[in-house]
């Protein structure tokens, strides 16, 4: 398979994101031709037998419990390749129609658009992509599926804050007022991600514009999400840009802890939600198992085991999450289409030309 331009970009960046940039908390090229890839009917398969494997950018403790369910469920065999979600991708890329992953599980949507960009996913089947409760939560061309949602939150310190003294924009965070009191991972893949879904939905300059209003904020750098709760608890800084899960298993052990989340308000550029998501690649010799894997990923059983474990959004409308968190088809997110998520390279780029990074 030829390398598009578009995907050559993209994978450039993501070799910049894991050569310079640290990852969320949790070869040769393919022959000139292939079979259609990305138009596969898993049903043509004779039957899902298995056995299958999985590269999962998401760690073992979170996903095996639920491999070990599927694989009770429906006696289909999983060997499981586990590593960070760039390198999983970058792995894909370099072998090719040769590759002997089946599906790609991804810490978050952008790697997954970079797959679909160029035709290396099958399409789903409806019953599938109907699971998940947003469309915005799975690919438009119908070729991955959000597993469980992550919402961008402001995390605040409440020895300092109430809620009510946090902007209602994400934009207003650049006001004077907040300046020293920002806690931020400008290296961390979450926020890349969120950064990345602003400069297409404010554009480029508005979106230079907020971050060079941050900067001016001389924010508190942190090397990830949990340490800005731990900055944040501290006092080193009142409030910190962060993902909402973080916070819940710490309050479940400690629940006088001195930090909230703020989630923003409906369409919000601050209200983005990334999913974590997967895809059955169009060159495995297991469609129909790969898919059924997909299917049970989306099951109210491993949704729930998902919520519990790491207090994540379902994606689905037949189990709800943590009576602390929102329902995700309650939540009215920014125009956005996550396969945007591809473009890190920009980001990384504008990151740098203002001092971010």
């Amino acid at each position: 398979m030829r390398r598009t331009p578009r995907l050559i970009a993209a994978t450039v960046a993501v070799a910049l994101v894991v050569a310079a940039c640290g990852g969320d908390d949790d070869g040769t090229d393919a022959p000139a031709t292939t079979d259609a890839p990305g138009t596969t009917d898993p049903s043509d398969d004779v039957g899902a037998t298995g056995p299958i494997t999985l590269y999962s950018g998401r760690g073992e403790d979170l996903v095996q419990p639920v491999i070990d369910a599927f694989v009770t469920s429906t006696g289909i065999e999983v060997q499981v390749r586990y590593g960070n979600s760039a390198e999983m991708l970058l792995l894909i890329q370099e072998e090719g129609d040769n590759s002997p992953a089946d599906v790609y599980y991804s810490q978050g949507a952008g790697f997954l658009g970079i797959l679909s960009a160029d035709g290396r996913l099958l399409d789903l089947p409806d019953d599938v992509l109907d699971r998940v409760a947003l469309p915005d939560l799975h690919s438009p061309a119908g070729d991955w599926v959000g597993i469980t949602g992550r919402a961008r939150t402001v995390v605040y310190n409440t020895d300092v804050l109430s809620e009510a003294d946090i902007p209602d924009s994400l934009l207003d965070l650049t006001d004077p007022e907040w300046r020293g009191r920002i806690a931020w991972a400008p290296t961390n893949a979450s926020l890349q991600d969120h950064i990345t879904a602003m400069r297409f939905i404010l554009g480029e300059d508005e979106t230079r514009v907020w971050l060079e209003g941050i900067m001016a904020n001389d924010p508190v750098v942190f090397e990830n999400n949990g340490a800005i709760l731990d900055g944040v608890a501290a006092g080193e800084a009142d409030v910190g840009l962060t993902n909402h899960y973080y916070l819940y298993p710490r309050l479940a052990e400690q629940p006088d802890l001195n930090l909230a989340n703020k989630f923003y308000p409906d369409g919000d550029v601050g209200a983005l939600v990334n999913i974590a998501g997967a895809g059955a690649l169009a060159t495995s010799d297991q469609p129909a198992a790969a898919v059924e894997l997909l299917r049970f990923l989306l099951s109210a059983e491993a949704q729930e085991m998902f919520s519990t474990a790491n207090f994540e959004l379902p994606v689905v409308t037949d189990v709800d999450p943590d009576p602390a968190l929102p329902r995700i088809d309650t939540l009215v997110l920014p125009a956005f289409d996550l396969n945007q998520l591809l473009d890190l390279e920009g980001t990384v780029d504008l990151m740098i030309e203002v001092g971010a990074l």
